[in-house]
């Protein structure tokens, strides 16, 4: 009979382990959902379905992801983030868009591609969620493409504007609009009327109307826009070691320090500027997730950077330091490259923008073949906790038991509760945690993860359950 129970517990743990081989590979992030619309095909070009994403809050604290797609953009609601709500979808011009990005201004939201035509320029109204949203402006007449948008105070920015009307007969590397009226923007100026040899912004971050513009192969670009409306330019990095395609970037809280990433070759590292004297820029580390994963596109909360990574999911940078930040955190959405460092081209795979400004915590981020994912961060974003890298003993493991028991090292401080996660990483169940003593009779056989949190502390450790 023992020896019956061993070949069980040997085909049951086998049986488990592949049948879990997809999963998902994270440290101190956990899933909370994944969304998508399984009637999404992708593109034909890279095999992309979803791209850029924002998140929005309504009047009342409902929370939204707004996700592009090939064909359009997704309003999500995910106020409960378990189960995220798809609430309207806005159809672009264009339905097989590799490039779309979106921005929010009060109630408004901003949509635009960088596809050929035919393809247009979009903004919806978002006051009528969580019910639906109203198209008030779909039209290529104010210009057709942009590769990005960004949105600071009253102005819309956009980078590499392109379009058929007047203003725009030919393209624009970087252009100003003013949104005082949020459905009918103005031009206010481009960046050829005051620097008519400046080749193009790919991408921008803007506060108070200083622009840090990336500008590929060209480096990286500052602008002000003054109160005349005109281009001054504040300095330039356009010569550094191994400089590569200068994407896209984010600005630290104190505007002392820029994040940039670098799409080009595949596999560069991220770049920490210090910008406290942007007439003398300086490099001051260069730091990656993995060798050979590429960086997308930064964000910046606090002394946070989270990272989309193609190829990685989402990297977490604590920045405190910037001249050593360090790794704190990942959840890599593209679970077809389960392998830490396991990077096959294509290279156009993976996460390609996130949001980290939801009240609630909880991260949204978009995964170019998988939807999107709302992650809980709490882990490393709560200021009450501090990640324990001990190991805490639990047994038995593997088990068959209804009851894993917990002995907790003297160097931990209270433990007093504990949560429960699945081999795809969501969260299943939640407790204080009573006499050391947890009840699984209901879990079936797979592979879990328990979080111990105490009054300050986390700590981590996966288990085996096989249910006979």
């Amino acid at each position: 009979m023992k020896k019956n129970y061993f070949l069980i517990l040997f085909a049951l743990l086998a049986n488990i382990f592949l049948a879990t081989a997809q999963t998902y590979q994270s440290q101190n992030m956990y899933l909370l959902s994944n969304w998508f619309d399984a009637s999404v095909v992708a593109e034909p070009t890279y095999g992309i379905k979803y791209n850029g994403v924002w998140g929005w809050v309504d009047p009342v604290g409902n929370e939204y992801a707004i996700m592009g797609s090939k064909a359009g953009t997704y309003f999500v609601n995910v106020t409960n983030p378990s189960a995220p709500v798809q609430c309207d979808f806005v159809a672009g011009r264009r339905s097989g868009c590799i490039w779309r990005e979106v921005k929010t201004y009060q109630n408004y939201c901003y949509i635009v591609g960088d596809d050929s035509p035919p393809n247009s320029f979009q903004i919806v109204d978002m006051s009528y969620l969580p019910d639906s949203v109203h198209v008030v402006y779909d039209s290529d007449t104010l210009f057709a493409t942009s590769h990005t948008i960004w949105v600071d105070g009253t102005k819309l920015y956009g980078a590499y504007v392109r379009g058929t009307s007047a203003a725009f007969n030919q393209s624009a590397g970087l252009a100003v609009f003013d949104i005082s009226n949020p459905s009918l923007p103005v031009l206010l100026r481009r960046i050829e009327d005051d620097f008519p040899t400046f080749t193009s912004a790919h991408d921008m971050y803007v506060r108070n109307d200083t622009i840090y513009a990336s500008s590929g192969f060209d480096g990286l670009y500052v602008f002000r826009l003054n109160s005349l409306n005109q281009f001054e330019m504040l300095g330039t990095l356009t010569n550094y070691f191994n400089q590569g395609y200068n994407h896209s970037s984010a600005l630290s809280n104190d505007g002392q320090t820029l994040i940039f990433c670098e799409e080009i070759p595949a596999g560069q590292a991220v770049r920490s500027l210090d910008v406290s004297d942007i007439s003398n820029m300086q490099i001051v580390s260069n730091f990656q997730s993995h060798v050979g994963a590429t960086a997308h596109n930064p964000f910046i909360k606090d002394n946070y950077c989270f990272i989309a990574y193609y190829q990685d999911g989402l990297q977490v940078f604590d920045i405190s330091n910037p001249t050593n930040p360090t790794l704190i955190g990942y959840f890599d959405t593209h679970w077809q490259n389960d392998a830490i460092g396991n990077y096959p081209p294509p290279v156009y795979e993976g996460a390609w923008g996130a949001y980290p400004w939801l009240p609630s915590g909880n991260l949204i981020v978009s995964d170019m073949q998988n939807g999107l994912y709302v992650l809980d961060a709490s882990a490393i974003t709560s200021v009450k906790h501090t990640i324990v890298s001990e190991s805490f003993l639990m047994y038995p493991n593997p088990t068959n038991k209804d009851l894993i028991y917990i002995k907790v090292p003297a160097s931990f401080n209270k433990i007093v509760s504990y949560e429960l996660f699945n081999a795809q990483a969501q969260l299943i169940q939640k407790n204080n945690l009573s006499d050391n003593v947890i009840n699984i009779e209901n879990l079936p056989s797979g592979i879990y993860t328990l979080r111990l949190l105490g009054d300050n502390t986390i700590s981590t450790q996966k288990f085996v359950r096989v249910k006979l």
